[in-house]
């Protein structure tokens, strides 16, 4: 008996992917409403406010886009026999720990809108779809420390605290080595789950929204380095003031 042809694949900007693509705008959106309710434009400098809508819209995709994530890596299961996907031959994708024939992920979340999202995001990745251990690792710390470590960001910038520029620092630091730990192993292995296939897929899903936690990252760098910088001159212009007296 001949087999059925597989599904045609999904579209590449369905109305799946323009309410994700959607509700990460309005998290950014969230992010920039907060900054006007608690900066004030006269005393903050620009580029501390463009860094705290950053943070606080990073804080945002931590919890809820990248909570929702592990959420679901833990607690969302469907049995392998009763399963059907795109991403069922990947066998590293269907069970982690003890459980065998069992499916987690966000592929076993159902109609839940965050595993939708995230099923719409692993057309690119396919990681995304179930339990790769190394990301569900990399997101669990990412959740934890980098959302907390972002909101004291904010904080920081806010009081105004000379904080924020190590808080910055070690923020970015962590978020681009698990940038690096999460695509070098990819790239070192062919690629194997990435689809570049198309323009939505590599330059919007993989490039332009991966690429943000890089050149965002460097920039909070190098203001909070500016800024260290600035205050060690000041410190060794008034250290040789003083032994000049």
């Amino acid at each position: 008996m001949s087999q059925p042809p597989p599904p045609p694949p999904p579209s590449l900007f369905d109305t799946t992917t323009f309410t994700s693509l959607a509700s990460t705008l309005a998290l950014l959106l969230a992010a920039l409403a907060l900054s006007r309710r608690v900066l004030d434009p006269r005393t903050t400098r620009t580029r501390l406010r463009a860094l705290f809508v950053w943070h606080a819209f990073d804080a945002l995709v931590h919890f809820f886009l990248e909570g929702s994530f592990v959420y679901h890596c833990l607690f969302s299961s469907a049995p392998l026999s009763s399963f059907a996907s795109y991403f069922s031959e990947l066998s590293w994708y269907r069970w982690w720990w003890w459980w065998r024939g069992v499916v987690h992920g966000a592929q076993a979340g159902g109609e839940n809108p965050f595993a939708v999202l995230w099923m719409v995001y692993a057309r690119a990745d396919f990681r995304w779809a179930g339990v790769d251990l190394t990301v569900l690792s990399l997101e669990i710390l990412t959740v934890v420390f980098g959302g907390c470590m972002a909101c004291l960001v904010c904080y920081d910038i806010a009081r105004k605290n000379p904080r924020a520029n190590l808080s910055m620092v070690i923020l970015a630091t962590a978020e681009l080595y698990g940038g690096y730990m999460t695509f070098m192993p990819e790239w070192l292995t062919g690629s194997t789950n990435l689809d570049t296939s198309n323009f939505m897929y590599k330059w919007v899903f993989l490039i332009f929204f991966n690429g943000l936690w890089v050149v965002v990252p460097l920039y909070a760098i190098y203001v909070a380095a500016d800024d260290m910088f600035d205050a060690f001159k000041v410190r060794a212009t008034a250290l040789g003031e003083k032994k000049a007296k």
